[in-house]
């Protein structure tokens, strides 16, 4: 497989969405995660609204074009969303990976699904969602 079928042009324009989340040190939830195969490296602060489902987000990543991709991908659905839905999603998610189960359902998916075929981005993919879950875990 060449690298053009990973880094289509739809891709990499994913990853000038992660200007309409900027990061916020005033955002009460703040989670990290680190790729242990690529190195790229994500932080995600979030906040609750009212209801328990995300209100807000801010990013800040140096990840490869497929780990900005898929924070853009998380970012653009994951408002109104719980903390147990983006948590089920990103154990879906892993499960998918690695070949065991059917990719989740999370808007956009799609249009980084041939990461799967690079297990070397599999770090990066998971990304938004780990961070995310690690800001969770700070709110219990």
């Amino acid at each position: 497989m060449s690298a053009t079928v990973l880094y289509t042009p739809e891709v990499l324009g994913l990853t000038i969405r992660l200007a309409h989340y900027p990061w916020s040190e005033a955002l009460p939830l703040q989670g990290e995660a680190r790729s242990q195969s690529c190195g790229s490296t994500i932080a995600l602060g979030l906040s609750l609204g009212e209801r328990g489902t995300v209100e807000s987000i801010g990013i800040r990543s140096q990840a490869c074009a497929i780990g900005q991709a898929a924070a853009a991908i998380f970012a653009d659905a994951v408002i109104g969303r719980g903390p147990e839905e983006v948590c089920v999603t990103g154990e879906t998610m892993a499960r998918w990976l690695s070949g065991e189960g059917p990719m989740p359902e999370w808007p956009g998916l799609a249009k980084i699904a041939a990461a799967r075929d690079y297990p070397g981005r599999h770090g990066a993919v998971l990304l938004p969602w780990r961070a995310a879950i690690q800001a969770f875990s700070k709110d219990e």
